[in-house]
């Protein structure tokens, strides 16, 4: 008996060992569960609620005067006068430049001296028609000689009139190209004008925001010569075609500038809004992403509840909640990555 005892000793006490090496070896584990459960994370919570959610398509315009023109002369001639200065704001018929004019005055002086004894001829003509005192053809022909007189009147009057240069709209100018004394020829460009009460700006939009842009529908722009402005207008005009090459769409788009901020050429940021929707959203730093899941902590009793959650359209800082939360859910937005669940939790901060 003895010598049984005595050979399975050595078996006894290498059990004995083992178990005093797994009790060793899982003590810390159960004192840091322990120390876990006592454990108090502190995370900042948001009040979760329905929002409103702008679905807007983004693009890049470059905007244009809503009228622009430069102004040239049709004649060749001496600048006798400039009445603007450069930058100046003109209404439309209001006088610019006035070219010699001297030869074209006298010439339609001595038409209408012309004209006026032509037109005495003919009556005398026709008097004497009715005395039969005079042929029927000599009354036409005096009527044919009146008529070209008076069309060469004409001509000359406005050849007159076009050497007065005036401003085809309202707008502002540019800087003046020409000085008094100066002999410019037909088409030299004397300044520019730009109607700016109305700025256009063409932009374009991939082809699937299609069926969901109008005429009429509403835009915003922004530059960053006014970083904090935001400028308002609308879509005046969509192309028919789409572009082969980029598939996109062409929009141009129509903004008031009562103000004359905004100028030709300048590079804005179109934002196209769609329309706008009340959804439950969540803050982007409250969604823990897990493979193809999302999830996010929920404060509960002072306890950290995981639920999962169904996502759908972003904007920047925002996500769109489908189920899984209910409005009113205070959920973590800072210090989710040390929390499990059931875990205690203080709460700074409620964020709304």
């Amino acid at each position: 008996m003895s010598n049984s005892i005595t050979r399975r000793l050595p078996l006894l006490l290498l059990l004995s060992l083992l178990i005093a090496l797994v009790a060793y070896l899982s003590w810390p584990t159960v004192k840091a569960d322990k120390q876990q459960k006592n454990r108090v994370i502190a995370v900042k919570t948001a009040i979760i609620s329905q929002s409103e959610f702008r679905d807007v398509v983004e693009a890049l315009g470059t905007a244009r005067a809503n009228e622009q023109v430069l102004i040239t002369s049709k004649y060749s001639d001496l600048v006798d006068e400039i009445s603007f200065d450069d930058g100046q704001q003109v209404k439309k018929g209001e006088v610019l430049v006035r070219l010699n004019r001297q030869e074209e005055v006298a010439k339609v002086r001595e038409l209408e001296a012309n004209l006026a004894e032509s037109v005495a001829q003919l009556n005398r003509f026709q008097d004497l028609l009715k005395k039969k005192a005079t042929s029927k053809s000599e009354l036409d022909q005096q009527d044919a000689q009146t008529k070209a007189i008076s069309a060469q009147l004409m001509s000359a009057r406005t050849k007159l009139s076009d050497l007065t240069i005036k401003a085809p709209f309202d707008g502002v100018l540019g800087f003046r190209e020409i000085s008094v004394g100066a002999y410019i020829d037909s088409g030299d460009v004397i300044t520019s004008l730009d109607d700016l009460s109305v700025i256009k700006v063409d932009f374009t939009v991939p082809e699937r925001f299609l069926p969901t842009i109008v005429v009429g529908q509403k835009i915003t722009a922004t530059n960053v010569a006014y970083q904090e402005q935001v400028f308002t207008g609308e879509i005046a005009t969509i192309d028919s075609r789409i572009d082969p090459q980029t598939r996109t769409l062409k929009i141009r788009g129509k903004i008031p500038n009562p103000g004359l901020k905004l100028r030709p050429g300048m590079l804005l940021n179109i934002t196209i809004e769609r329309h706008t929707d009340m959804v439950l959203q969540v803050p982007e730093s409250a969604v823990i992403p897990i493979e193809d899941k999302h999830f996010v902590f929920v404060v509960s009793d002072n306890k950290a509840l995981r639920k999962a959650i169904r996502i759908g359209r972003r904007q920047p800082g925002k996500v769109e909640v489908l189920s899984g939360l209910e409005e009113r859910d205070a959920v973590v937005i800072e210090g989710a990555l040390k929390l499990r669940e059931g875990i205690q939790v203080s709460v700074l901060e409620d964020k709304q």
